[in-house]
């Protein structure tokens, strides 16, 4: 048994290598509709070694093989650990060679080659979503400004959000430093968001800072104040040690929460002030604490993230799987999604092009009910879309301000900055966000 799949980028084919070869590539690659989750890339292609953490405290440990090597021409890795060698066999040849876009352009055509027992066709949308992912990451690096390779130093960079970007960035040939409140790693420094060290962003170019506590939960005052407290007060004393340590930029997350929970009677832009509601008042207050003088500051509002591999989409799927379906009442309420890459793709845009700088809302630029919604991920896993959820379950799990916050919100926001900038979304219909996160792509190959 085996699987092979062909695919053409629009890259050279030392660019296309280099981008494998770089920090970040495998956790780029993985799908996250599968249950398994990078821990550690190899150093090299010829000989390292790649390991993801499954299920049940297992391993998949993936050995690059010397004998399958070629530089800039083909790498190879192999499952070494027990039982996975055994049960699959796996043998995973890459293999690079020039080609040409219809116009003429350079290119790389890449065939990946799998010796394994795995039947092919549970093979398909692994690879499809591979295929996908690099020949959108390779396009979104070619459209960037040109800029030298940044220091950034991310907060939160071990949450959904945070992982992704530093590795995005990392592809992208930057260098990343996680700004970590544990105990620091290789490429780590510790930080205190109440006394941060004052050699803390010493040679860094800029900052993006994602940390805070979970806004998931019961609003109790609790955890209310930890939410305020997690952001504002940090915020300001890292937006000021960045200032005075000579970073350029800096790059803060906020949320489309700023808008208010009853945002959805008009399509609400940047232009827009900050509507009612505690989040609301956390958004505002978060983002004025990041403003100081010598800074060139971005607030990213975003809207709510769809990820295969955590956040509300999940939960979402198990619903609709489930034949209870992802509508909350009525579902009339506004919601207003982005997809992961396109969320990322904002920070990226956001640290390395100079000219941008205030609010920013990363949002897809075509909101839906939360009844589309529903609608739409039934239609896509093949389920009844009847039974709606009663209102009266997030009040349960969340308490009636917290559900009104969160799962209940109202809000209806365009990404008019990103308009007008003409940024090219990756998803910007929610089909082809869920299409791409759920694993229902199709091979290029096959196209």
């Amino acid at each position: 048994m085996g699987f092979t799949a062909t695919h053409t980028v629009p890259a050279q084919r030392s660019e296309v290598w280099q981008w494998h070869a770089r920090p970040g590539a495998v956790s780029r690659l993985t799908p996250p509709f599968l249950p398994m989750t990078p821990v550690r890339q190899a150093e090299s292609l010829r000989s390292g070694t790649t390991v993801f953490h499954l299920p049940a405290g297992m391993k998949w440990v993936a050995q690059h093989q010397a004998d399958g090597y070629q530089v800039r021409e083909q790498f190879v890795d192999e499952a070494t650990n027990q039982p996975l060698k055994a049960a699959t066999s796996w043998r995973h040849t890459h293999t690079f060679t020039d080609a040409e876009t219809t116009n003429g352009a350079a290119a790389t055509r890449i065939t990946d080659t799998v010796d394994t027992y795995i039947p092919a066709v549970a093979l398909r949308s692994a690879f499809a979503y591979r295929q996908h992912q690099l020949s959108n990451d390779l396009a979104f690096i070619n459209s960037l400004p040109e800029t030298k390779p940044l220091v950034i130093a991310i907060t939160g960079a071990s949450g959904l959000v945070g992982s992704h970007l530093r590795a995005q960035l990392t592809t992208a040939g930057h260098r990343v430093i996680s700004l970590t409140r544990g105990k620091p790693s290789a490429g780590e420094r510790q930080w205190n968001p109440d006394n941060p060290d004052q050699d803390l962003l010493r040679g860094v170019d800029a900052v993006a800072h994602l940390a805070g506590e979970s806004i998931m939960g019961r609003f109790t005052e609790e955890k209310k104040r930890a939410i305020r407290d997690s952001r504002v007060g940090p915020t300001r004393k890292l937006a000021r040690l960045a200032a005075d340590s000579g970073v350029s930029t800096f790059v803060t997350a906020s949320a489309v929460g700023y808008y208010g929970t009853d945002a959805g009677d008009h399509p609400h832009t940047e232009q827009d002030g900050p509507g009612a509601g505690f989040l609301a008042e956390v958004c505002a207050e978060w983002e004025e604490a990041s403003h100081v003088d010598g800074l060139r500051v971005v607030n990213i509002r975003t809207g709510l993230a769809l990820s295969g591999a955590g956040g509300l989409l999940p939960l979402l799927k198990a619903s609709v799987a489930s034949g209870l379906g992802a509508r909350f009442g009525g579902g009339e309420f506004w919601m207003s999604w982005v997809a992961l890459d396109d969320l990322t793709d904002a920070y990226v845009l956001s640290l390395v092009d100079a000219s941008l700088s205030g609010p920013i809302n990363a949002t897809a630029p075509n909101p839906v009910t939360n009844a589309e919604l529903s609608a739409t991920l039934a239609a896509l896993l093949h389920r009844p879309n009847l039974l709606p959820i009663p209102t009266l379950g997030p009040k349960l799990v969340l308490g009636t301000e917290g559900a009104d916050e969160l799962a209940l919100a109202n809000q209806r926001v365009i990404p008019a900055v990103a308009q007008a900038a003409r940024w090219r979304f990756r998803y910007p219909t929610l089909e082809t966000a869920l299409v791409h996160e759920l694993g229902k792509e199709r091979l290029m190959d096959d196209q």
